[in-house]
């Protein structure tokens, strides 16, 4: 949507361009969003509040680094949209696990309270 916006003499204009409004994929995640929300991660007895987006991997650069073999430089990541959180692997080698199945690599999915993500031999709970 185009929004022009007038001060004196100037004319701006603004377009609200998001993820929701720009893609399928957007669009899709958008009606899969519901009322039950995640709030943060357990990993390593470590409380990890979740923000927009979270970087999951072996590097340095990640928000979660795991320092595992198995797990990818950049692994996986958690991406808010709206309030919901979705978990996505970013074509890492060995695979991410939700609850024990291993996830599209091309495909968001939702995530729930009580969901164990597995990358490695690492284990994250949702809460």
């Amino acid at each position: 949507m185009l929004r022009n916006f007038y001060f004196g003499c100037i004319l701006f204009n603004m377009q609200d361009s998001t993820i929701i409004n720009t893609s399928k994929v957007g669009q899709r995640l958008e009606r899969m969003a519901e009322n039950d929300q995640v709030s943060y991660l357990m990993f390593n007895n470590n409380r990890i509040e979740l923000v927009a987006k979270i970087t999951i991997g072996r590097a340095s650069d990640n928000n979660i680094v795991i320092d595992n073999k198995l797990a990818s430089r950049h692994h996986a990541l958690i991406q808010k949209i709206k309030d919901v959180f979705f978990l996505k692997d970013e074509n890492s080698t060995n695979g991410t696990f939700l609850n024990g199945h291993r996830i599209p690599s091309d495909k968001y999915v939702r995530l729930n309270p009580g969901d164990k993500i597995t990358i490695g031999n690492a284990n994250l709970i949702l809460s």
